[in-house]
């Protein structure tokens, strides 16, 4: 585990342990747990890729994902994932004051 991997795990251990706080304490009909338990998941898969040795691997292809991007979003998974972020983080075309 480098120094990069090791923030990161530690950054994500202490994410789980606040989701699994939080989804303990919510109502059974709570509209966030669904979202809550899917987020939980991927950074478990993270902290696991990292306790095996395979962090930052595309799970489709098997290359080495870009460091930045494992920065940015440490649960990433697939190169394409980064591509929907790209589509997520892009400014739209019309602007809301026409």
């Amino acid at each position: 585990m480098n120094a990069m991997q090791e923030q990161l795990f530690w950054e994500l251990r202490k994410t789980q342990i606040e989701l699994e706080r939080s989804l303990k304490n919510k109502q059974k009909d709570d509209w966030m747990i669904p979202i809550l338990k899917d987020e939980l998941a991927d950074i478990t898969a993270a902290i696991q890729k990292i306790e095996d040795g395979n962090f930052g691997q595309c799970e489709t292809s098997g290359e080495p994902l870009p460091e930045y991007l494992l920065k940015i979003m440490p649960t990433i998974r697939t190169s394409k994932d980064s591509d929907d972020l790209e589509t997520y983080y892009r400014k739209p075309i019309i602007s809301a004051f026409f």
